[in-house]
């Protein structure tokens, strides 16, 4: 079964507390889910069209996973922290 990938990119962060209390969630709730995290930063280097913004890439066991997860009661808990505190971009693709 193919592996599921969440990848999110920061556009903009405008509360830093507000990211650090949406964290304190989010990690355990995407632990629960199996998720476990691959990168977590800014880019060392960006080529082409590449941004300079903070990326987080999580690998599930499956795609379902990484939607149940993301779906979760615990990961929407974390996400209320994080309202009009962040500008993101996250998607959920399936890998090998």
């Amino acid at each position: 079964m193919p592996k599921g990938y969440w990848i999110t990119f920061y556009r903009s962060v405008s509360n830093l507390a507000a990211l650090a209390e949406y964290a304190k969630l989010a990690s355990p709730a995407i632990q629960a889910g199996g998720g476990r995290f691959i990168v977590r930063g800014t880019p060392a280097k960006t080529y082409e069209a590449g941004l300079d913004q903070r990326t987080v890439v999580i690998e599930f066991d499956s795609v379902q996973a990484a939607v149940t997860t993301y779906e979760s009661s615990g990961y929407q808990a974390a996400l209320k922290k994080l309202d009009g505190a962040a500008e993101r971009d996250l998607r959920i693709l399936e890998g090998s």
